[in-house]
């Protein structure tokens, strides 16, 4: 099984490519038993381009590192399948790949690769197959996952000991390269990566009233916009901007790897989402997280599925919870956050516990492999 099609539909600008985008190199960069190839389809290249800047949106094929990239256009071509198919979070194949796969003589491992979550139900549904309705295929549902009964969490072999080797002169230099000064004692720092939130200016002036200093680093997007309309003036990139204890600045779209690296030299990280999430999981530094909203408040028996595993053996689980929920829309984030704040050293403590027991796991890029080679 050497040639692996992975699908990606860009949803959201790019938390569904981050995440095929790191599968896709992990893959590729596999040092087990006999060569991947992979190919990447990807349906919007300029957003692409942003996350990895060594794609040319204009280009239909070409290769990134170890990565063939193609472009997922309407009219899509005539190729030969891949062994492996990968058909991320439901993105739906073109009907003619459909077709060509069901001409194979031996049919290739077709995967659905389904969103994250921690909710129990997913262990059951981890490897289902699906029989197709006018063919001989059959896909499989691959969750990703916390436990051993799911597909794992994304994560590079080396990531823990790269983390480790990022000291402070490696941070000072990151510091340096998206124009903010070097760290010293004066602040708190804080990464806001979030989808439209309505608790966002009640934390921000919070921090303008709190008795620390803290400075928050807004991503573009969503953050930027709605710390913009909190300040009644548009945030430039690379501008800081301070209020009361508050100092606003607007930091660069970053690439994957710079934004591990702010992660990492952050105090605290508001992340949305999976992508985000999961690496802040890995940076070992005390998050936030914004699920993405679903109707009905849906949403919250997912969050609540994760706090559920996440904060069992915490001594003082409500700090993290009220928080979480509060940033999700329930409760007040000018009361949580202070309390969260004055328990930081003993969240981070937990953070790093937490990160040490997912590490003990099989990643998501291993776990694929091996349950491939179980196919054929």
């Amino acid at each position: 099984m050497r040639r692996w099609d992975l699908f990606c539909r860009v949803v959201d600008n790019y938390g569904d490519i981050g995440i095929c985008w790191r599968l896709a190199r992990q893959l590729a960069d596999h040092d087990g038993e006999g060569e991947i190839h992979v190919r990447l389809w990807v349906d919007d290249l300029e957003s692409f381009a942003k996350l990895c800047p060594a794609i040319a949106p204009r280009s239909p094929v070409q290769a990134v590192g170890s990565v063939e990239v193609c472009h997922w256009s309407t009219n899509f071509p005539s190729v030969d399948p891949a062994d492996v198919v990968i058909e991320a979070f439901a993105c739906e194949l073109p009907l003619t790949y459909i077709a060509a796969m069901a001409r194979r003589p031996t049919p290739p491992v077709w995967i659905n690769l389904e969103y994250l979550s921690a909710e129990d139900w997913v262990e059951d549904c981890h490897l289902l197959p699906s029989p197709h309705p006018t063919s001989p295929l059959k896909k499989y549902f691959f969750f990703p996952g916390f436990t051993s009964r799911t597909g794992g969490l994304l994560r590079e072999r080396d990531l823990m000991s790269t983390r480790v080797a990022f000291d402070a002169a490696a941070e000072a230099v990151f510091w340096q390269s998206i124009g903010i000064p070097p760290r010293g004692n004066e602040d708190l720092r804080v990464s806001l990566f979030c989808y439209e939130n309505s608790a966002v200016p009640e934390f921000l002036q919070s921090c303008v009233e709190g008795p620390t200093p803290i400075r928050v680093l807004t991503a573009p997007g969503a953050a930027t916009e709605q710390v913009s309309r909190w300040l009644g003036r548009g945030l430039v990139t690379g501008e800081l901007v301070r209020v009361g204890a508050l100092a606003v600045h607007a930091i660069p779209f970053l690439s994957q790897d710079d934004y591990d690296w702010l992660l990492w030299s952050c105090d605290v990280n508001f992340v949305r989402g999976e992508d985000s999430f999961v690496r802040a999981q890995w940076a070992q530094r005390p998050f936030v997280w914004q699920i993405y909203p679903q109707d009905k408040d849906a949403h919250f028996v997912k969050l609540g599925a994760f706090l559920s595993r996440f904060l069992h053996g915490v001594s003082e689980p409500t700090v993290i919870s009220d928080c979480w929920q509060a940033w999700n829309g329930r409760g007040r984030i000018s009361f949580a956050w202070p309390n969260y704040v004055a328990n930081l050293a003993e969240i981070r403590r937990y953070g790093e516990v937490w990160a040490c027991q997912l590490d003990h796991a099989e990643d998501l890029a291993n776990n694929l492999i091996r349950f491939v080679r179980e196919q054929v």
